[in-house]
């Protein structure tokens, strides 16, 4: 974890977010033990900060295999009122979404170098590839991403590119942004999805003042027969973004 010299010291937090970001960056439970010495304290000294952040719903405890992140954190910042506006002028339109394109869906916001999903609505059949709401990749590493990056201005464009670099996202610069201006130009993304096979992403961005303050995704699946072809679930796609930007700014 690197850190940036701090001007003001605070101890105790600064031991509570470490444990924090520690936690939050792995895949597995993680035991007293192994916390400290990744963040650099004595168990001792992180004992009782361990009870707090349980205690606070922060983290859990999971049987003996240690402790583990909780979506707490997730659930805070989606109270923030710009996400919480957004989620809920996209869900009812979601849902009519899935219902037309016969296909789940889910709306994705940047965070930091990452995007990371807010909301899904599962598929309306018993068959569709659904991503689980808090999932995160690097925006280079994903559809969504690659819409949230194209439909910014050159400022932040510039910081996202900045924090990608600062997080280490192994990319190739000139050919994301090549996709980005190639996306933005068309208004839509229809790739082949990074992490699954036979899976095509359809993702379009959800507008605010001109630029993306999330991406509705399709992750298509074509079934056989084919109920809703690919071309009519984009169609239902962007205007089911057109419906949601027009009321996060009506």
């Amino acid at each position: 974890m690197t850190k940036q010299p701090a001007k003001y010291r605070a101890p105790a937090l600064d031991k509570g977010l470490d444990i924090l970001e520690l936690l939050a960056s792995e895949g597995a439970p993680l035991s007293m033990t192994r916390i400290a010495a990744a963040i650099g304290y004595s168990k001792g000294e992180i004992f009782r900060m361990l009870q707090v952040l349980e205690e606070r719903g922060y983290i859990a405890r999971e049987n003996d295999s240690g402790y583990t992140l909780t979506n707490r954190l997730f659930l805070l910042g989606m109270e923030r009122p710009r996400v919480k506006s957004l989620v809920e002028a996209a869900l009812p339109v979601m849902h009519r979404l899935a219902q037309a394109a016969g296909q789940p869906c889910h709306l994705a916001v940047a965070s930091g170098d990452e995007m990371v999903v807010i909301a899904r609505i599962e598929p309306p059949d018993d068959l569709g590839f659904v991503v689980r709401v808090g999932h995160r990749l690097p925006l280079s590493r994903s559809t969504s991403g690659a819409v949230l990056f194209a439909f910014q201005g050159g400022e932040t464009r510039a910081h996202w590119l900045d924090l990608m670099d600062a997080a280490g996202t192994l990319y190739r610069r000139k050919r994301f942004i090549a996709q980005a201006d190639a996306i933005r130009a068309q208004g839509y993304a229809m790739l082949p999805s990074v992490d699954v096979d036979a899976v095509t992403d359809l993702s379009a961005p959800v507008l605010r003042h001109g630029a993306a303050a999330g991406a509705l995704t399709i992750p298509y699946v074509e079934r056989r027969p084919v109920k809703v072809p690919m071309k009519t679930a984009l169609e239902h796609l962007r205007a089911a973004v057109a419906a949601i930007s027009q009321d996060l700014t009506a």
